[in-house]
Order: C-alpha cells, then structure tokens, then sequence
C-alpha cells in the first residue's frame, strides 16, 4: 500500500494556499480556494481531504454537518492507513453538529465512534527514518539527540515515517553536511502519532508520522526516494524560521 499523502499534490497545495489565505485574513479568498479545490479533486482521497477543509469552514452547522459526512464517506471507502487515523476526528466533529442540532441519539453513536477509533496506531509499515547519519544494517536509533527544529532542545523521542518522502523531508532538514539518507526502520516497542502534525492542518495523521522512547533498528537503506529541489529546500528552511510554534516533546 503506498502513502497518499504528498505535499506536492495540486489539490494538496490548493488546500495550504486556502489556509495560508486563511491565516493572513482573507477569509472569502480561501473559501474560494477550498471550494476550487473540491471541483479539481480527481479521487475520493482528495474529496476526503478537501471536504474536511470545507466543512470546518462552514458558518452553518447543518452545512458543516453536510460536508463532514462527505469526508467520512470518502474516507470509510478507502478504508486503509492513509485514512483511519481521520477517523476519531471526523465523528468528533459530525458528533459535536448533532449535538449543536439537539440530536443526542446521533451525538452519542458519534462520540462513542470516535473513541473506538482512538488509541495506539495500527500502521504495519514499511517505516522510515531520514538523517544524514552514515547507518549500518543492525544499527539503533534512539532518543535523545538534539532537535534539527529548535535548537538546544534534546528529543524524548526517536521519529519515522510509513511515508517515504517525509522521511526524505527529514534528511533533507536534517543537522550535517553528510549525504542525505533514507532507511528501512523497525520499531522495537511501542510507537504513537507525531502530535506537532496529528490533527494540525490535517485531520488525523495523513503524513503516517510517528515517535518511540523505544530504539529503531536499521533494516537497511532505500535510494529511490523524491528529493528535494533546491527552491523546495529553501521554502522548507524559511518555513521552519518563520515558525514560532513549539515543539512538542
């Protein structure tokens, strides 16, 4: 199964811009962004995703209910790791606009959905790690290393990715001059969703991103990964300067 999830998506991008539009004020601007997206989508995991964008944008509760049942449909017909982790957060908020609706048969069905879908991630992999750190097959990975986000704070936890190309976001950000590198790991114990991108701008944890206190054994390297251009690089690292949230650790 290979992760949807790509930044480089058109519908994807159309989704950021809304929100950076969002962001600045232009509150009309992004809603037609949203909205332009939802006549571009192509499948039903972008229909998903841009139905989500324009139900948590809706004044209305029954339109926000409306368009958060769309996500939930889409979603529950894809029905593998790309989607469920949306999960909690869809009923949550289709929940919440019954509630809103005096409805509280359907409030409650929603409420006790979404904490059936709560709890540790199912995600079976492949995992990756990105780091410019030369690795041996058998090598661990642990905890404790400085952050390449904030400087001079010592991480809880190691992170990987099922998405390749976040974990050769990873390298590519990654503190070093070595070569960038990207490697098979498996998680010796338990693992949960990265919370600095589970439910951030996304519902859910569509980038499949995760952290252990547990080591990461090396299973080996993988070199068919998407690089980075140049110009992707630089509005990565401004992105990363201009950021003035904290990490969670």
């Amino acid at each position: 199964m290979s992760a949807k999830f790509d930044p480089r998506n058109p519908i994807i991008q159309l989704c950021m811009k809304g929100m950076a539009l969002e962001e600045s004020g232009n509150l009309d601007d992004a809603m037609d962004v949203f909205l332009k997206a939802w006549d571009q989508t192509s499948d039903d995991y972008e229909r998903f995703i841009v139905a989500y964008h324009l139900g948590i944008r809706q004044k209305s509760v029954d339109d926000k209910l409306k368009w958060m049942e769309k996500s939930l449909g889409f979603a529950l017909k894809i029905n593998d790791e790309n989607v469920r982790s949306a999960y909690p957060t869809l009923y949550l908020q289709i929940a919440k606009c019954y509630e809103e609706l005096n409805d509280t048969e359907n409030a409650r069905k929603n409420f006790e959905l979404s904490h059936s879908y709560q709890g540790k991630p199912t995600d079976t992999g492949p995992f990756y790690h990105g780091t410019k750190a030369d690795l041996q097959v058998g090598d661990l990975l642990t905890a404790g290393k400085e952050s390449n986000y904030e400087k001079d704070l010592k991480m809880n936890h190691i992170y990987f990715a099922a998405n390749i190309n976040g974990a050769g976001l990873a390298a590519a950000l990654a503190k070093g001059k070595g070569k960038e590198r990207v490697y098979v790991v498996e998680p010796t114990g338990e693992f949960e969703n990265d919370p600095n991108v589970t439910d951030k701008k996304f519902p859910g944890n569509l980038t499949r991103s995760y952290r252990s206190q547990e080591p990461l054994k090396v299973l080996g390297e993988i070199t068919d990964w998407e690089k980075l251009t140049h110009s992707e690089r630089q509005e990565w690292e401004e992105k990363l300067a201009k950021n003035k949230g904290k990490i969670i650790n």
